[in-house]
C-alpha cells in the first residue's frame, strides 16, 4: 500500500522573486509543477495551501531584531545589515511575507505528519537552509528547515534526523541544533575548501550534549553519481539505524548536478532519482515511514531542477517515473518561452547511477571523505568506523 503523502503548494510561492537574473528565480518551481502535472504525477492530489509562519514560529529560530529588519528593509533599504541588501540577498518588497510563507509551508508539511494526516509531506518551495538566527545568507531569508524542525520539537518529538543532499553545506540548520542531541543533522556537500560557505568539515560534529549529532561528509569537486552514492551509503544508513528518528527531514537541493552553474559536483538526474528512492527507503526502515521532504538549491533552472524535483515528487507519492519517460511537448513549449537553451527531451540524462559500496579500505576517490567522517562520529554512536558492517 502506498504511503499517505501531502503536498504543500500555493502559487504565492512564486512571489519569492528577487530579480529575473537572480539564481533563485522561482521559474524553476513553476516549471517543476507544470512538468509534474503534465506527467500525471499530481493527478488526484489535493494540494495544501499554507499560511505564513507566525511570529512565534519564526522566533524559535530567528531573533526578533532580525525579523524586524526583514520587515522594515524594503522601506529603509540602506545599511540595514543582517546580511540583507547583498548580491545574494537583495531587498525586495514583500520579502518578509514571501519568506514567512515558505517557512509556513514547511510547518504545514510538518503538521500534516504530526497530526496524522500523512506519513510523508512535501514542500519543494522550502529548503532554505543557510539563513542564520540573525542574518540572511545564501539566498535564504528565513530558515524554513529549522523552523519546521523546531515546531516538531515543540510538539514533543525527541528524535529528528535531518539529511541535506544539497551541494552546499547545510550550515544554518547545523547551527540551529549544534548542541541539541534530539536533532541529528547530516550534510553531504562539496568540500568546504572549494565552495561557499566554507564550512562542513568532518570535525564539525556538535557541541556539548550535541557531540556526535552533527555529521558532515565533504566531497571532492568532480564527484559523480557513483562516488556520491558510495559516500552516502558509507555513512548515512548506519547513523540513521542507530539514531532511529521519529521523523526524517530531507533537504533535496538539485545543485549537485553536473550542469549546475554554481558548483562542481558531477551528478546526473538519474543519480538524483536514485538518491530520492534511497531516502524514501530509509524513511521506511528507520523512521517509521515519516518523511518530510523539502526542496533547496538548484540553479540549472530549465534543464535540471524541473526534472529532478518532478522525480522527487513522484518518488514521494510512490508514483515513480521511468527514467526514459518522454517530456511532454506542451511543457517544452512553455519552457522555451523562458530560455533559448536546448531543453531535455526525457526524464533521464542517460546515466547509470550504479555504484560499489564502501568496503572498509581506500579504493575510490571519496574513500578518504568517508573514513574521515566515520572516524569523527561513529564511535560517538557506538559504531565501529573502520568496519563496513557498521
Amino acid at each position: 500500500m502506498s504511503a499517505r503523502t501531502s503536498v504543500v503548494w500555493t502559487p504565492e510561492f512564486l512571489t519569492y522573486q528577487l530579480s529575473d537574473d537572480h539564481p533563485l528565480n522561482p521559474v524553476r518551481l513553476d516549471l517543476m509543477m507544470e512538468l509534474s502535472r503534465g506527467l500525471g504525477v499530481l493527478d488526484g492530489i489535493d494540494l495544501i495551501e499554507p499560511q505564513a509562519a507566525t511570529d512565534a514560529e519564526l522566533t524559535r529560530v530567528h531573533t526578533p531584531g532580525y525579523q524586524t529588519a526583514v520587515r522594515s528593509a524594503p522601506e529603509a533599504p540602506f545599511g540595514v545589515g543582517h546580511g540583507l541588501g547583498t548580491a545574494d540577498n537583495p531587498i525586495f518588497f514583500g520579502m518578509h511575507e514571501a519568506a514567512s510563507l515558505i517557512a509556513g509551508g514547511s510547518v504545514a508539511a510538518a503538521r500534516e505528519i504530526a497530526e496524522g494526516r500523512a506519513d510523508r509531506a512535501v514542500n519543494l518551495a522550502g529548503g532554505l537552509h543557510h539563513a542564520m538566527p540573525d542574518r540572511a545568507a545564501g539566498f535564504c531569508v528565513y530558515n524554513d528547515c529549522s523552523v519546521a524542525i523546531a515546531w516538531l520539537l515543540d510538539q514533543g518529538y525527541e528524535r529528528i534526523a535531518y539529511v541535506d543532499v544539497d551541494v552546499h553545506h547545510g550550515d544554518g540548520v547545523q547551527a540551529s541544533f549544534y548542541d541539541d542531541p534530539r536533532v541529528l543533522t547530516i550534510s553531504l556537500h562539496q568540500h568546504p575548501l572549494t565552495l561557499w560557505p566554507g564550512t562542513g568539515w568532518a570535525g564539525e560534529y556538535g557541541r556539548g550534549d550535541g557531540e556526535g549529532y552533527a555529521v558532515n561528509v565533504a566531497l571532492p569537486p568532480g564527484t559523480g553519481d557513483a562516488g556520491w552514492l558510495r559516500a552516502f551509503h558509507g555513512v548515512v544508513p548506519s547513523l540513521l539505524e542507530a539514531f532511529r528518528p521519529q521523523v526524517l527531514v530531507t533537504e533535496c537541493g538539485a545543485d549537485t548536478h553536473a550542469e549546475d552553474p554554481l558548483a562542481n559536483l558531477e551528478l546526473s538526474v538519474d543519480g538524483h532519482r536514485a538518491i530520492y528512492r534511497t531516502l524514501r527507503e530509509l524513511a521506511e526502515t528507520t523512521a517509521g515511514g515519516k518523511w518530510l521532504v523539502l526542496g533547496g538549491g538548484g540553479y540549472s533552472l530549465y534543464r535540471v531542477v524541473p526534472r529532478s524535483w518532478t522525480h522527487l515528487l513522484a518518488v514521494s507519492l510512490d508514483r515513480d517515473l521511468h527514467p526514459d519517460t518522454t517530456i511532454p511537448a506542451d511543457w517544452m513549449a512553455r519552457a522555451s518561452t523562458h530560455t533559448r537553451a536546448p531543453l531535455p527531451v526525457s526524464m533521464s540524462d542517460g546515466a547509470d547511477p550504479s555504484f560499489e559500496k564502501w568496503g572498509g579500505a581506500f579504493g575510490e576517490r571519496v574513500d578518504s571523505s568517508i573514513l574521515e567522517t566515520r572516524r569523527a562520529v561513529f564511535p560517538l554512536h557506538g559504531l565501529e568506523p573502520d568496519d563496513p558492517r557498521d
